[in-house]
This record gives C-alpha cells, sequence and structure tokens, in this order.
C-alpha cells in the first residue's frame, strides 16, 4: 500500500460524532447541577466551621491537658479522612463545571461519577465508626467514677456503641444525601432519559 492509498483511507474514514445537547436542554440540566455544587460548597465550608468550632472546644474547656491532648490528636485524624473524601468530592465538584459536558456521553460519565460518590459519601460516614469508639474509650478513661467500670460493662458499652453507630450513621448517610443530592441527580437521570427519546 503506498502513501496515496493511506491518505485516501484516511480521509474516508468517517468518525461518528457524539450527540450535542440543544441549549434548551443545557438549560434544564443546568439547574439541578449549580444546586448540587451550591450544596456541595455549602457542606464543605460548614465541615470546616465544625472542625475548627471542635478544635476550639478541646482546648477551651478546663480538661486536663492530657485528655485535650487525646482529642485534638482524634480530631486532627478526623480532619484527614474528612480530607481524603473531600478531595474525592472535589474532583467531581470539578468535572460539573466542564463546559465539555455538552454531550449525551458526558452527562452519562457525571451519572457513573454521582453512583461513585453516593458510595464514597456513605463510606465517609461509615469511616468514623472508629472515632466514635475512641472517643467513648476517651471518656471512660477520664471521667471520674466513685467505682470503676467492670470490663463487661465497658465491652458492652463498645459493643453498643459500634452496632448502633454503624446503624445511625448509615441511615444517616442515606439521608443526607438524598436530601442534599439525590433529589437533583434523580431529575437529571430523568432529563437524561428524556433527551435520548
Amino acid at each position: 500500500m503506498n502513501i496515496d492509498e493511506l491518505k485516501n483511507t484516511w480521509n474516508e474514514d468517517v468518525f461518528e460524532k457524539t450527540p450535542e445537547i440543544s441549549i434548551e436542554n443545557k438549560n434544564k440540566i443546568n439547574l439541578p447541577l449549580e444546586r448540587i455544587r451550591r450544596n456541595m460548597k455549602h457542606e464543605f465550608l460548614s465541615t470546616i466551621g465544625i472542625f475548627i468550632f471542635g478544635f476550639a472546644v478541646v482546648w477551651l474547656c478546663g480538661a486536663p491537658f492530657k485528655f485535650k491532648f487525646y482529642l485534638t490528636i482524634l480530631l486532627a485524624s478526623m480532619a484527614i479522612v474528612t480530607f481524603f473524601f473531600f478531595k474525592k468530592f472535589f474532583k467531581l465538584y470539578k468535572d460539573m463545571s466542564d463546559p465539555g459536558m455538552k454531550t449525551y456521553d458526558g452527562l452519562k460519565d457525571l451519572l457513573h461519577q454521582f453512583e461513585l460518590n453516593k458510595q464514597y459519601y456513605l463510606s465517609f460516614y461509615l469511616s468514623f465508626i472508629p472515632f466514635l469508639v475512641c472517643e467513648i474509650i476517651i471518656v471512660l478513661e477520664f471521667i471520674p467514677r466513685p467505682e470503676p467500670l467492670s470490663d463487661l460493662r465497658i465491652a458492652t458499652i463498645l459493643i453498643s456503641a459500634v452496632l448502633i453507630g454503624l446503624f445511625f450513621l448509615y441511615l444517616l448517610g442515606k439521608y443526607w444525601f438524598q436530601k442534599f443530592y439525590g433529589k437533583y441527580i434523580t431529575t437529571i437521570e430523568t432529563l437524561v432519559m428524556e433527551f435520548q427519546k
């Protein structure tokens, strides 16, 4: 095969363009996307506020240094875990503002990212179980009692905290995600299905 034949073959190849979304449909999609972005920003800022408040309360209370130090380490560890999950969240935040999000394929990819972020979101809430247990251990160790707690009582408290905490944090994570993001994601899914018809 010579060079002219290669050029002709190259020129004859026709690639299908990915269908673009009309301006009217883009406007319908933009509203739920903007709501999601606003809620993500609000959640990030409120999380920073909660950590600042937590550190301030720990260091302004009149507890012994050791107690404050343990709680500070615990809060700092929670902040690191939170940073990891928010890093994933920011990627989605950035992708939602991508001007290349004008095709059906781009929107389908975004819907897939929403599903992944839902899993990250639930994992984020469940990752706080060990921190909850550590907080209970610190409180049990530092609160003075007339008689020390028995080993069975301590074990019961910790196991109950894990079981109740798992259940409560899972439900809270699902509820929070649905309230702040789920309804808008459902709207986007519905619109994408309508656009395909």
